[in-house]
C-alpha cells in the first residue's frame, strides 16, 4: 500500500468516526428534517434528495461554527438555503418577504394545516413555503425563522399572516389513493435483473451491469465500477430476499421484501438507470430509515427495522 493509500484509509476512518458522532447529535432531528425536506420541495423524492445533501453539507461544514449552535436550527437553516440555492438555478422565483400589515382570519392547527402542506408549493415562492413550515408545523419561533430565512422578524408576522388569509380562501382536500400499485409493463432489463435477484444468481446480475457502474447507498456507501461491487457489497452473494417492482410516489421502483411471523416486511428500496443495455446506475436506500419508513407507509407494508449493521427499532 503506497503513502497516500495510507493516508487517504487513515482519513476515512477518522472521517467515519466523526460521522458516527455527528449522527449521534441530530439523532432526535431527523425524522422532522425528513418531512420538512419533504414539503419545503413539495416531492418525497426530491425531499430525500435535500435532507441527504443537507446532512453531508452540515456535517462538512461544521468546522466553520466556532461558537455553540442549536443543532436544530443549524440543520434546517442549511436545508432551506440549500433548497433556495437550487430554484434560484432553476431560475424560480424566490420571492420576497415584505413587512405589511394585514387582518388576520382564523386559521387552525390540526388537519387544516396537514392538508394545506400538500398546497404550499403550487401556491407560494419556496422563501414563503419556508416560513410556513417553519412557523407552524415545526414551531419555530419568528425570531429563529428570520435568521434562518435572512428576513426580519417583522416580515415574518406579516407573511405568516397572508399565507394563512390565502389557504383561509382555497380549497383544501385529501386525496384517497391506492396504496399498492404493482407495475404490469416492465423494462426487460430491470425484469431480469429482478429474476436474478430472486434466483441469487450473481452471475447473472453482474452480466447486466456496466463495467463502469455507479452503485449508491445512500448515506451509507458508494462503489464506483462493476469489479468494486463485486469485491464489496456483493461479495457474499445475494441474500435470499424476494424482489418486487412498485410504483412509488410516482416512480417505478424495486421493493426488496424479507418474510416475518408478521408477513412481509421492506428490507430494502432500490432503483435503476439502464442505458444501452446495461445498468449503469443503481440506488439503494438500505440506510435510509426515514425514506423507508415514510416509503412503508405508502405501499402499506411495514418496514424491517433490524437489519445488519442497522437496529433502527432501537433509536
Amino acid at each position: 500500500m503506497s503513502s497516500i493509500e495510507e493516508r487517504t484509509l487513515k482519513f476515512t476512518d477518522k472521517s467515519r468516526e466523526l460521522r458516527e458522532e455527528f449522527s449521534e447529535l441530530i439523532l432526535n432531528y431527523r425524522e422532522d428534517l425528513w418531512n420538512y425536506c419533504r414539503y419545503l420541495t413539495g416531492s418525497p423524492w426530491d425531499g430525500e434528495d435535500l435532507f441527504q445533501e443537507t446532512l453531508i453539507k452540515s456535517f462538512g461544514g461544521f468546522y466553520q461554527v466556532w461558537q455553540p449552535e442549536n443543532p436544530k436550527s443549524y440543520l434546517y437553516r442549511v436545508a432551506t438555503n440549500t433548497w433556495i440555492d437550487h430554484c434560484r438555478k432553476q431560475k424560480r422565483i424566490i420571492g420576497t418577504l415584505d413587512d405589511v400589515e394585514e387582518p388576520a382570519e382564523e386559521f387552525k392547527d390540526g388537519l387544516e394545516t396537514e392538508a394545506a402542506l400538500s398546497h404550499l408549493v403550487e401556491l407560494f415562492s419556496p422563501r414563503q413555503v419556508a416560513v410556513f413550515l417553519l412557523i407552524k408545523v415545526f414551531k419555530f419561533k419568528a425570531n429563529e425563522v428570520a435568521s434562518i430565512v435572512k428576513t426580519t422578524q417583522g416580515a415574518i408576522y406579516a407573511t405568516q399572516r397572508r399565507m394563512e388569509n390565502k389557504l383561509k380562501k382555497e380549497e383544501l382536500s385529501f386525496k384517497s389513493e391506492n396504496k399498492i400499485e404493482k407495475i404490469q409493463n416492465r423494462d426487460p432489463i430491470i425484469q431480469t435483473y429482478m429474476d436474478a435477484l430472486n434466483n441469487g444468481n450473481l452471475d447473472a446480475l453482474f452480466e447486466l451491469v456496466s463495467d463502469h457502474l455507479h452503485h449508491e447507498a445512500s448515506l451509507g456507501f458508494q462503489e464506483f465500477s462493476k469489479e468494486s461491487m463485486r469485491k464489496g457489497s456483493m461479495q457474499h452473494g445475494l441474500p435470499n430476499y424476494r424482489a418486487e417492482e412498485f410504483y412509488l410516489w410516482g416512480r417505478p421502483v424495486i421493493v426488496k421484501l424479507v418474510d416475518s411471523k408478521e408477513g412481509p416486511l421492506i428490507h430494502d428500496i432500490q432503483y435503476q438507470e439502464v442505458e444501452n443495455g446495461k445498468i449503469v446506475y443503481h440506488r439503494s436506500f438500505y440506510f435510509r430509515k426515514e425514506f423507508i419508513v415514510a416509503a412503508a407507509k405508502e405501499l402499506g407494508i411495514p418496514p424491517q427495522l433490524e437489519k445488519f449493521p442497522l437496529n433502527w427499532d432501537k433509536k
